[in-house]
């Protein structure tokens, strides 16, 4: 089994907001594009170290607008909040896809602590 799997096929379901991966381990998930914004991985969210990272908010409705391959190691992603800074590698991608639930609730805990609601009225 691949130590470090890559990514075999990436594919975007823009009406429901979902990113589907499949790597070359047999691995699958589908992840909304509300976590991927959420978890990116650029300085401007997760700032240099965990206590600087910036709770996002207000990310439930964001999607992805644009995909560019950088190399054969990561994805640049363009959500429709502008945001276009982080580059997603395949072993980040892997990372989020095997620690999807945990996260996802770390995530709504941040936003609970501070008095935050998410919005899923759908507009």
């Amino acid at each position: 089994m691949a130590e470090h799997p890559n990514p075999t096929e990436i594919k975007l379901h823009q009406e429901s907001r979902l990113l589907e991966i499949k790597f070359d381990n047999q691995t699958e998930c589908s992840l909304s594009c509300e976590f991927l914004r959420v978890y990116s991985p650029s300085a401007e969210v997760q700032g240099h170290s965990p206590s600087q990272a910036v709770l996002q908010i207000g990310k439930e409705k964001v999607n992805i607008t644009n995909i560019e391959p950088i190399g054969n190691y990561a994805i640049k992603i363009t959500f429709s909040d502008g945001h276009d800074t982080g580059l997603y590698s395949w072993d980040y991608l892997y990372r989020l896809a095997k620690n999807y639930e945990q996260l996802w609730i770390e995530y709504l805990g941040k936003l609970d602590a501070a008095g935050i609601k998410r919005s899923t009225d759908e507009q």
